[in-house]
């Protein structure tokens, strides 16, 4: 039995998550709905704007949190990623830890630097809009990579947004051939439609070659497959990925198995903020896959999860919650 359920690797940054108005973000010309990568001028700048709404501050980065659900379920996680010897990195490092999730950041002497912070504005209608600004994360390389913990776990699970520098690309090919060279299992998230176009040849690099199982919602995979509707993106999917789950909100969830098709029903629930949703799936179905469960079990089990986290603010639920999700 192997010490980790699942190794991940991303972006390290701390979410501050407020409430928004549409006309807010049309006022400062952000692109709603949206991942976009920002300058930390134009980040402080809409965190000056944004004051008087107020913001939580979680440990966040789109892995971190497929990390801690499956850590709050009861498995085990080790995340390697990159802080900045600054307070927000204190706080990500110590929040990480308190949730239980193992992190390559205990002991290490950190950098002078920035710790990227992702601003996550929720408007009226439940749609979140990320602005990032990554600091020290875009410096993100193989070196925080452990090839022990990664030999040590069943599966790795790598963000999509690490696609988008070299340094970042460069450590999501090495994890995937230290995994491969010791029979550990690969996994990867789209993470965001603009990512995906902006990166597709990356991406096309591979998942081709190298990945196991796939996640993406439904724009993520008609802009991989630059396909116009969910049926042709799912084969054409299937070209490239041996399995793979696609997220469809309120519509549930598709899953390839690497054989036959398997639809999720939803679970319906009133929306009130999306952050996270593919995160927590992501985490519980990894959970449930490492423990036992089927593929039909798993994304039961992780389409409830995702409903629920949908239906409140924030990208996770508490251990309480997800223990009684268990049961």
């Amino acid at each position: 039995m192997k010490k980790y359920n699942v190794y991940g690797v991303g972006n390290a940054l701390v979410d501050l998550e407020c409430k928004i108005t549409a006309k807010f973000l049309e006022e400062q010309q952000v692109a709603k709905g949206l991942m976009t990568l920002v300058n930390e001028v134009t980040q402080q700048r809409l965190l000056k704007a944004i004051l008087h709404h107020g913001y939580v501050r979680k440990s966040g980065g789109s892995a971190a949190n497929t990390m801690v659900a499956i850590s709050q379920l009861g498995g085990s996680t080790y995340y390697s990623c990159k802080v900045a010897a600054d307070e927000f990195g204190d706080f990500y490092l110590a929040d990480m830890t308190k949730a239980g999730v193992e992190t390559n950041l205990d002991g290490q002497t950190r950098q002078a630097g920035t710790t990227g912070k992702c601003l996550v504005m929720v408007s009226e209608d439940s749609d979140r809009t990320m602005n990032t600004f990554l600091g020290i994360s875009s410096e993100l390389s193989k070196r925080e990579l452990s090839p022990l913990a990664i030999q040590s776990s069943e599966y790795v699970y790598v963000e999509g947004y690490l696609a988008a520098t070299q340094d970042g690309f460069d450590a999501m090919k090495k994890t995937f051939y230290i995994a491969e060279e010791h029979g550990v299992r690969t996994s990867i998230t789209l993470s965001d439609p603009s990512i995906v176009q902006a990166f597709r040849q990356n991406f096309q690099e591979v998942i081709g070659t190298s990945v196991d199982l796939l996640f993406c919602n439904e724009d993520e995979a008609k802009a991989y497959t630059e396909t116009s509707n969910l049926m042709d993106a799912r084969e054409a999917l299937k070209i490239d990925a041996k399995r793979f789950v696609i997220t469809l909100g309120k519509n549930g969830a598709m899953i390839f198995d690497g054989d036959t098709f398997i639809d999720i029903e939803p679970f319906q629930i009133k929306a009130v903020d999306t952050n996270g949703a593919g995160d927590m799936f992501a985490g519980t179905f990894l959970y449930g896959i490492t423990n036992g469960l089927g593929y039909a079990a798993a994304g039961k089990l992780a389409t409830k999860a995702a409903s629920m986290v949908v239906g409140q603010y924030g990208p996770r639920l508490t251990w309480h919650q997800m223990q009684k999700l268990l049961k």
